[in-house]
C-alpha cells in the first residue's frame, strides 16, 4: 500500500474521514456487495496494495470508501468510491473525493464515472473524455484469426516485463509498472510479437464473478482481436468480463463472443491529459486503475 493519508478529519455530523487499513477491507467489501459491485475480498486486497485508501466512518461503522493510485510523478487515478445507501445524499461522497484530491493538484487525475456519480465529478472540475462499455457473459470460442506475416502470440516470459511496461506507458501516457507486475502474478499474460518484437499484450485473471480480460494493449484493432480471441477460447464456457473503449472498434465483435453489454462508464479527467504514443489501450486493466 502506498503511503497512507496522515490524519483523521471529523465534522459536525460525526462522520470521520481516516486512512483505510487492512482491517477495514471486510467492511469495504460489504459496502461493494450492498451496491452490487462484483469485487471479491481479494480484489479489494489487490487494489489497496497498489494505492492509498480512505474510509468515511460514523459511530465506528465504515459507511464510505475511496482510493487513489499515483502513477509516476505526474498522474493519478481515483476509484472504489462508495457510500452506503442509507447515507447517500448527505455530501459524504463529495467529502471523500475532496480528501482523495488533497495533494494531487500538480497531477493529471483520471477516473471512470458511473451515471450516478458523474454529476459529482463534474462539480469537482472533471471533464468527460470518452465512453467505456462493460461486457460480460458466458464466453464463446472466438473464430480462428489469420495471423499477419511475422506475427505470433506467446506466453509472457521473465524477460518481458520491462518491454511490456514500456508498451503500457506508451498506450496510457502514464507508468503502471507495479500494477502490471501484480497482474502478471495474478493471472495469465500473452504477448503479441511481430517480427520477433513484442508490440502488444493482454492479461486474463480472476475477478468478481469469474474471469476478466484486461488490459489489452495493441498497435491496432487486428492485434487487439488476436489477443482477446486467444483468451476467449481459453475461457469458453466460463463467465468472462471485458471493459472496452467504445471507439476502439471492438463492441459488436465482443458481443459476438457471448459477452453482452451490461453497463457503461464515462472516462473523466482533471488536469493536463497524459500523452499516449503509437500503441493503444483497447480494454481497461480495471475501471479504477485505468
Amino acid at each position: 500500500m502506498q503511503q497512507p493519508f496522515s490524519a483523521s478529519i471529523a465534522v459536525a455530523d460525526g462522520v470521520v474521514m481516516r486512512p483505510l487499513h487492512i482491517d477495514d477491507l471486510d467492511a469495504a467489501h460489504a459496502l461493494s456487495v450492498e451496491v452490487q459491485w462484483p469485487h471479491r475480498p481479494m480484489d479489494w486486497h489487490i487494489a489497496s496494495s497498489l494505492g492509498q485508501g480512505i474510509v468515511a466512518e460514523r459511530d465506528g461503522r465504515v459507511i464510505g470508501t475511496g482510493m487513489r493510485w499515483k502513477w509516476g510523478d505526474r498522474h493519478a487515478t481515483l476509484g472504489m468510491v462508495i457510500v452506503a445507501r442509507r447515507y447517500q445524499g448527505q455530501r459524504i461522497g463529495m467529502r471523500i473525493m475532496e480528501t482523495l484530491l488533497d495533494g494531487l493538484h500538480d497531477r493529471s487525475i483520471s477516473l471512470h464515472a458511473t451515471t450516478e456519480g458523474r454529476g459529482l465529478y463534474e462539480r469537482l472540475g472533471f471533464e468527460a473524455t470518452g465512453d467505456v462499455r462493460q461486457h460480460q457473459g458466458i464466453a464463446s470460442p472466438a473464430p480462428l484469426m489469420a495471423f499477419l506475416p511475422g506475427e505470433r502470440l506467446r506466453p509472457a516470459g521473465r524477460n518481458d516485463p520491462p518491454r511490456l511496461a514500456a508498451l503500457d506507458t506508451d498506450a496510457l501516457g502514464m507508468p503502471r509498472d507495479k500494477a502490471l507486475r501484480v497482474m502478471m502474478d495474478q493471472g495469465e499474460m500473452v504477448v503479441l510479437d511481430r517480427d520477433t518484437e513484442a508490440v502488444g499484450f493482454a492479461v486474463m485473471r480472476r475477478f468478481g464473478r469469474g474471469l476478466v480480460i484486461g488490459p489489452v494493449i495493441a498497435p491496432d484493432l487486428h492485434g487487439a482481436k488476436a489477443l482477446i480471441a486467444h483468451f476467449s477460447r481459453l475461457a469458453s464456457g466460463k463467465f468472462l468480463r471485458i471493459d472496452v473503449q467504445a471507439k476502439g472498434g471492438l463492441v459488436e465483435w465482443v458481443e459476438d463472443l457471448g459477452m453482452r453489454r451490461v453497463a457503461m462508464a464515462v472516462p473523466m479527467r482533471k488536469g493536463a491529459p497524459p500523452q499516449p504514443g503509437r500503441v493503444h489501450s483497447f480494454a481497461l486493466l480495471s475501471q479504477s486503475l485505468g
